[in-house]
């Protein structure tokens, strides 16, 4: 049994849905030696979450922000927490509906994701700051004999 675990730092990034598959991939090098196994990604913050959904069209990710935006609006006159600033809790929600975290089978070590997949980090402040994700990954070298 192969076990990995690795801090990954994102640098800021403004509102809205990023891809970082690729980020996610290069920081974690040791997931070729995994022929069957799991990552399990988890964002350490309460304003910003993990999803995993369309890779390919800028539009989705555009759309995703302009749901978000509309379903949790800010200055809502329900809203309560409001010192840290008017994106704040609408970012906390927004985190919690898609939530912090992905497990993901790892095979032939890569991630298992389908064709039109990709790891997005969702940023849900105007200015979040840089986010901290900590990447969990088990497996084994060769996988289990049929």
């Amino acid at each position: 049994m192969i076990w990995i675990q690795r801090q990954l730092r994102f640098a800021p990034h403004p509102r809205g849905f990023h891809l970082v598959t690729g980020e996610v991939l290069r920081a974690l090098p040791e997931l070729g030696e995994l022929g069957v196994g799991m990552l399990h990604l988890l964002v350490q913050h309460t304003s910003a979450s993990l999803s995993l959904n369309e890779n390919a069209s800028p539009d989705v990710r555009r759309d995703f922000e302009s749901w978000f935006s509309e379903a949790v609006p800010e200055r809502a006159p329900y809203w309560t927490h409001t010192l840290e600033g008017d994106d704040d809790m609408p970012a906390h929600i927004k985190a919690s509906l898609l939530g912090p975290s992905l497990t993901l089978p790892i095979a032939r070590g890569r991630p298992a994701l389908g064709t039109w997949q990709g790891i997005y980090l969702c940023e849900h402040r105007d200015n979040g700051g840089p986010r901290s994700v900590v990447a969990t990954a088990w497996g084994q070298s060769d996988p289990p004999a049929a």
